[in-house]
């Protein structure tokens, strides 16, 4: 919008992409668009790019089921939510498609970030490690 209010007070596209700090095409391009339709020629659409194909209950329900965790929907070998699973989960229970990459933002959309997990024997015993780090990793130090 201020380069509507530049617009307005007659300066030029070229000045007006040196005040903005924007390609001069760009500012040709907002001239023409307030010339055809005014200021609300410049106003915004929107956020562009296709739209979600699972509604609000449809995200609130994955959420859930991951939440649920791998094991409960049949992988049990580990307990890590990776892409490929989760666009298989997806479309098991939505029966809709997404991409590996459209998985990811929407799993950003939904609060989930990437998470590495820290790789830990089964066999591991908490206090044994303790006193490991206790006493013989004070000493090798």
């Amino acid at each position: 919008m201020q380069a509507v209010d530049l617009f307005e007070q007659r300066v030029t596209a070229g000045r007006v992409a040196v005040a903005l700090r924007v390609s001069a095409k760009s500012a040709y391009q907002w001239q023409q668009a307030w010339r055809r339709d005014g200021r609300d020629g410049l106003r915004s659409k929107g956020p562009s790019g296709g739209r979600c194909r699972l509604d609000p209950v449809r995200l609130a329900r994955l959420r859930a089921e991951l939440k649920r965790g791998p094991a409960a929907h049949g992988w049990v070998e580990d307990q890590r939510w990776t892409l490929p699973r989760i666009r298989v989960l997806i479309g098991r229970l939505f029966h809709v498609r997404y991409t590996e990459r459209g998985v990811s933002y929407l799993l950003h959309r939904i609060g989930w970030t990437p998470q590495v997990p820290v790789h830990r024997a089964v066999e591991r015993v908490e206090a044994a490690v303790a006193v490991w780090r206790a006493e013989t990793w004070s000493r090798v130090r």
